[in-house]
Parts: C-alpha cells; structure tokens; sequence
C-alpha cells in the first residue's frame, strides 16, 4: 500500500475529468488504442514518476502554429515514450511534442498543467465556428495586479497574473463566448459561454 496519495492535489480537477493516469508502461502497452483515442478527441495522462506528468491530447489542445514543433513518429515515440513524458512535463507553458503518422500530425504531449486551467473540451466553442457565425472576437491584454498587503502583512488584494482575454458578441453585440489565457492563441482555445444562474442561484452581480 502506498503511504502517499498518488495524485499531487494540483492534478486532481484533471483526473476528474480525464481519469486516472496511465503509468509509461501501461501506456507504451496501450499505445495504439491511446492514440485512437486522441485522434477522436479524448485525453490521457500519462505519469513517469509522481511529479512527472504529460497529457496525449488531440490536436486541437495545441495552441499555436504546428511549423517548426518538434515531431516523432508513432512507434519512435512508443519506444522513448518515458524520455518524451519527462521532457513534455519539463515544458510548463512551453513547446508540445507532435506525433505524427507518414510525417503527418495526428496528436500531441504536453505537460499536463497546461490543462488545469483550460475549460472541458466539450464546454468550449470554436473561434473559426463562431466568426462563420457572424460573431465578432475582441482581444485585449490584462495586465494583472501586484497584490497588496497592510502594515501587518495581511493580504487586502490578491495578485493577479497578467493574461489575454478573448470576448466573441453576436450581431447584436450580446457577448455569447469568453476566454483568457497567457496568450492569444490560449485565450481563443479557451472560449466558452458567458455563466448564467440556474433558477433558484444566488445571483452575484445586482440586483442581489
């Protein structure tokens, strides 16, 4: 029996969501099917040790143009799949690592915190589908806050980190999509619909 909890706290909204993670040899095992699976739109996590962990994603979580990322066939990739999950994990916010098929693209690891903060795939609506629409998408540049402490060194206002925000409105100028990320192309990627309260709800903006 294990005496830790296998799962890193930070990682635990990406299980709920995506499942448990696959250790690299049960993933090397399951190579094909994984990347069936990403072909059709799903995710796996992938661990090489506790604090190492990558996400096998479909290509529409990269973000970004794919010219000039760096790329491994299929079964070069299942063979160094260990040395790939550690070096993907490596990349907080950096560059994903393409598989391809005949040098053709067909899915991506990238370092799993990149997805903690990304909404459900399945909640977020497509930028292109949304300017076909007639929508129009603005992008501004927030720079944040610093944060701000009393004399005691009680926190009255938390930092902020700076990010880009994305906001798609309809002809009529109603907002129907937002996003933000720390760049363009994460923002356009993480565009979902405004919240709006369920019946019953506390509201949170007036009238309370």
């Amino acid at each position: 029996m294990m005496d830790f909890d296998p799962v890193p706290p930070a990682y635990a909204p990406l299980t709920d969501r995506h499942g448990p993670p696959l250790g690299v040899e049960e993933a090397r095992a399951r190579w094909g099917a994984l990347v069936r699976a990403a072909q059709e739109g799903r995710t796996t996590l992938i661990t090489r040790e506790r604090w190492e962990w990558a996400a096998l994603v479909p290509l529409a979580e990269v973000t970004g143009p794919m010219t000039g990322l760096p790329a491994w066939p299929l079964s070069g990739a299942r063979a160094k799949l260990g040395d790939l999950v550690r070096h993907a994990a490596d990349r907080a916010g950096g560059t994903p690592l393409l598989l391809t098929r005949h040098r053709t693209p067909i899915a991506a690891l990238i370092a799993a915190n990149q997805l903690i903060t990304r909404p459900a795939h399945g909640d977020r609506l497509d930028a292109d589908a949304l300017l076909y629409d007639g929508c129009e998408i603005t992008l501004r540049f927030d720079p944040g806050q610093s944060g701000r402490a009393d004399e005691s060194g009680d926190t009255l206002d938390e930092p902020i980190d700076p990010c880009y925000v994305a906001t798609a409105r309809d002809r009529r100028g109603a907002t129907v999509a937002t996003g933000a990320g720390d760049s363009i192309a994460e923002a356009l990627l993480c565009l979902t619909p405004p919240h709006r309260p369920t019946p019953g709800e506390p509201a949170d903006e007036p009238p309370f």
